[in-house]
C-alpha cells in the first residue's frame, strides 16, 4: 500500500569549514556551502581557467588525430546521438564546431527510440549506411554497442566513440573512445555529461588545429568554443548528472553567456515557450523549463526535431520548432498523468499481507515506452524506493487473441530510477550475473538506467529486482527524509538572501539547492488552478508570500511545518519574495 505522506526533515551536517566561509560569504552561504562539501574560497572560484585539462581524458590525443585526419581529407562525417537532451545537445554542439572548423559534410542521425533503441545498434548502423559516411561519432552513447561498432567496422568506417555512461565488461573495438569512467582513465570529473565530452574533444582539436596553422592556412577564423557553453550548460542540468565543481564551471560559464544575451536562437526559443526570461535563467529553469520541452520530441516522436531547433540559425525558425516541442510537452504531461494514475491503481492492489517491494517494478500494456522513465522519477519520489517501469516495446504488443508464444517473445522496455546508496545499474549487473538470459539489453548510471526484457520474464525480473535491492537496502532506508538546510530567522527571510542563493549556484545534482525548514503561522490561503495554492505565512513580525504546487491547503489551516525554498518573483517586473513549500504538514 502507497506510504504515508508525512516525511521527516532532518537538517543536513554542517560542514568543518563553515566558520573560515564566513568572511567571504556571509553566515547563510558559508553554512549551505559547508554541507556541501566546499572546503575552502578557492573551491568557489567556478572561473573557465579552472576547468580541468582536456589531456586528463584517455584516448583523446587518439580521438583528436582521428577528426585531424577526417578534416584533412574532407571525409563524411556522421553523428550518431541519443534521444535525450543530452544527446541533443552534444549532437549540436559537435556538428557546430566541426563546420567552424572546416568540415564541410558532416550530419547526424538520432535513433527513433520506437524502431531502433538505444545506442549504436546494428539497425542504426544499417540505416546509417544511407548516409555514407566515412567517420562516425557517437555522442552520449557507445561505448556498450560491442556488435554496432563492429557492423560499422565492417563497412569500414572509421568510429570515435564519445560517452559518460559505465562501461560493461567488454569496451568496443572502436578507433577512439573518450570517457572519463573507462577503468583506466584518471580524469578527476567522472560526472561529465555526453555534451561535456564532446565539448572536451572540440577543446582538444581546435588546440591542434591551432598548433598546426590550420585554421591560418584555411582563411577560417578560429572559433570561439565559449559560443557552445550553453550547450554544455543545458545538456548537462537537463541529464541530471551532479553537479561536482567542474559541471559547475561549465553550467556557470553557459548560464552567464545566456544571461548576457548571448545566446543561440534554438536555446532562445525555448526560453520563449517556456516563459523564461534568458537574462533571468538559473539552472532549475535548464533542468525543469527548458530539458523536458526538448526531451519531449525522444518521448513522443523523433529528437531530430529537437537537434534541428538547437541547430536553427534563425530565431523565427528556432520558435517554429520549439512550438512543436512545446506542444509535445503538454502532451507528455497529459499521458504521464494517465500513466501515473494507473500506476497508482496497481499498488493500490497491492495484497496488505504481501507488502510493497523493496525495489518496485511496474508494468502495464497501457504504459507509454517514451514516458518510463519520468513516470519511475515520480514513483520514486512519492515511495522512496528504487522504481523500475516498463512498456510494451513499440510495435511489440501482442494482438488480442495471440497465443502465449507470441507474447513470450514480445519485448518490454523499461526505465529504472533508483535513490541514494543504491547503484541502478550495478544491481542491473549483477542481476544479469545472477539470472543468464533474463535481461537482453541494460546501461545506465547509479542513479538512472534502461533495460529490456522479455515480456513472459516480467514477474522474474521483478521478483530477481526486489530480492537485489534488498541486499543493499532494509526498509528503514526508505524513509523518504527530506534534508534541508536548517532554520532561517525572520530576518532572514529577505530579497537580498534569496538573490544570494540565486547568484550562488550554479545548484542541481548532488550540490543541491538550499531547502530550509521552519514553522509558521497561516494569514491567508488561496487556490491557484486545480491543484495549487498560494498562502501569506508569519514568522514573528515577518510576513512573507509563499506558493505550494499540486498541494491544496484548506483555509482552516492555521500553523504548519514546512521545507520550502526562498525564490524571486518578478511577476510585472517587480521582484518580491516568494517562499517555494515543497513540503507541508499542519501543526
Amino acid at each position: 500500500m502507497p506510504r504515508p505522506e508525512r516525511r521527516p526533515l532532518v537538517q543536513r551536517p554542517r560542514g568543518s569549514a563553515e566558520a573560515k566561509l564566513r568572511t567571504s560569504v556571509g553566515s547563510m552561504l558559508a553554512r549551505i556551502y559547508a554541507s556541501r562539501g566546499i572546503e575552502s574560497k578557492d573551491d568557489l572560484d567556478l572561473s573557465m581557467e579552472s576547468l580541468l585539462d582536456p589531456s586528463g581524458l584517455t584516448g583523446m590525443d587518439v580521438a583528436v588525430n582521428l577528426l585531424h585526419g577526417a578534416l584533412e581529407r574532407d571525409a563524411r562525417i556522421l553523428f550518431v546521438g541519443d534521444f535525450d537532451a543530452d544527446g541533443a545537445t552534444s549532437v549540436a554542439l559537435g556538428m557546430t564546431a566541426l563546420r567552424a572548423m572546416g568540415c564541410s559534410q558532416v550530419d547526424y542521425v538520432v535513433p527513433n527510440r520506437f524502431e531502433f533503441g538505444y545506442g549504436l545498434t546494428p539497425e542504426i548502423v544499417a540505416f546509417a549506411q544511407s548516409r555514407d559516411p566515412e567517420v562516425l561519432v557517437t555522442v552520449d552513447n557507445g561505448v556498450s554497442s560491442v556488435e554496432g561498432v563492429a557492423c560499422a567496422k565492417a563497412l569500414g568506417w572509421q568510429v570515435l566513440i564519445t560517452d559518460h555512461h559505465l562501461p560493461g565488461a567488454e569496451l568496443p573495438a572502436a578507433d577512439a573512445i573518450v570517457n572519463p569512467n573507462l577503468a583506466d582513465c584518471g580524469f578527476a570529473s567522472k560526472s561529465l555529461a555526453g555534451v561535456g565530452v564532446i565539448f572536451y574533444v572540440m577543446v582538444a582539436l581546435r588546440t591542434r588545429l591551432r598548433e598546426l596553422g590550420w585554421f591560418a592556412e584555411k582563411g577560417l577564423t578560429e572559433p570561439n568554443l565559449a559560443e557552445l557553453l550553453d550547450l554544455v550548460a543545458l545538456g548537462t542540468v537537463a541529464d541530471v548528472v551532479p553537479l561536482d565543481r567542474n559541471n559547475r564551471i561549465l553550467v556557470r560559464a553557459g548560464l552567464r553567456r545566456i544571461r548576457n544575451g548571448l545566446v543561440r536562437p534554438g536555446i532562445a526559443a525555448l526560453c520563449g515557450v517556456a516563459r523564461r526570461k534568458p537574462e533571468r535563467l538559473t539552472s532549475a529553469d535548464l533542468g525543469y523549463a527548458l530539458g523536458p520541452r526538448l526531451n519531449a520530441a525522444g518521448r513522443l516522436e523523433d529528437m531530430s526535431l529537437g537537434i534541428d531547433c538547437l541547430l536553427a540559425s534563425d530565431i523565427d525558425d528556432a520558435f517554429e520548432r520549439a512550438e512543436r516541442l512545446n506542444e509535445l510537452n503538454r502532451a507528455r504531461r497529459e499521458i504521464e498523468s494517465d500513466m501515473t494514475e494507473e500506476a497508482l491503481a496497481i499498488v493500490e492492489r497491492i495484497e496488505p499481507d504481501e507488502g510493497m517491494p523493496v525495489g518496485l517494478c511496474l508494468f502495464d500494456e497501457g504504459f507509454h515506452q517514451g514516458i518510463v522513465g519520468i513516470l519511475a522519477s515520480r514513483l520514486r519520489e512519492r515511495f522512496h524506493r528504487p522504481v523500475i517501469v516498463c512498456a510494451p516495446a513499440s510495435g511489440d504488443a501482442p494482438a488480442s487473441g495471440d497465443g502465449a508464444d507470441e507474447v513470450g517473445r514480445a519485448e518490454l522496455r523499461g526505465s529504472g530510477r533508483s535513490i541514494p546508496g543504491f547503484h541502478l545499474r550495478d544491481a542491473l549487473e549483477a542481476i544479469a550475473v545472477r539470472n543468464p538470459g533474463l535481461l537482453q539489453r541494460f546501461g545506465g548510471h547509479a542513479m538512472a538506467a534502461g533495460l529490456t526484457i522479455s515480456r513472459w520474464q516480467f514477474h522474474r525480473f521483478a521478483e530477481a529486482f526486489d530480492s537485489e535491492v534488498r541486499r543493499h537496502l532494509s526498509e528503514s532506508s526508505l524513509t523518504g527524509i527530506l534534508e534541508t538546510d536548517g532554520e532561517l530567522e525572520h530576518d532572514e527571510l529577505t530579497l537580498d538572501n534569496a538573490r544570494r542563493i540565486e547568484l550562488g549556484g550554479p545548484w542541481g545534482q548532488a550540490f543541491p539547492e538550499p531547502l530550509f525548514q521552519g514553522e509558521f503561522d497561516v494569514v491567508v490561503t488561496r487556490p491557484v488552478g486545480e491543484r495549487h495554492t498560494r498562502l501569506v505565512l508569519s514568522l514573528g513580525d515577518r510576513m512573507v508570500d509563499a506558493i505550494a504546487f499540486d498541494t491544496r491547503v484548506d483555509a482552516d489551516v492555521h500553523r504548519i511545518l514546512a521545507a520550502y525554498r526562498l525564490s524571486i518573483d518578478d511577476h510585472d517586473d517587480v521582484e518580491t519574495l516568494q517562499l517555494v513549500i515543497e513540503y507541508l504538514e499542519e501543526i
